[in-house]
């Protein structure tokens, strides 16, 4: 593997990891208090908008990487506008012990 591509996939590996701990919070305290809607919502666009991108130049990598940062986004975002007994439902639903 060639220098560009392990620096690739280091930043798809970061990229793509990087939400998973606010969702797991999210999850696991059902707490969304501190988190900005507007903030969410235009990374959200901006993964979207990558993602179109990436389909329209049927790049692969940007495809896979901005298609999970999108989902990962868009669920904070929406457990944030969700309320609270709607994800208090959703976090039982993914993390029923808790």
């Amino acid at each position: 593997m060639d220098v560009a591509t392990l620096v690739g996939a280091a930043a798809t590996l970061a990229s793509t990891t990087s939400f998973l701990p606010q969702a797991w919070k999210v999850i696991r305290t059902r707490d969304t208090a501190a988190i900005s809607a507007g903030m969410y919502a235009v990374t959200v666009v901006g993964f979207a908008l990558w993602l179109t991108y990436g389909l329209l130049l049927g790049a692969l990598p940007l495809i896979v990487t901005n298609g999970i940062c999108l989902a990962l986004s868009a669920f904070i975002l929406v457990m944030k506008l969700l309320p609270r007994q709607q994800k208090v439902a959703v976090a039982e639903t993914l993390d029923p012990l808790s």
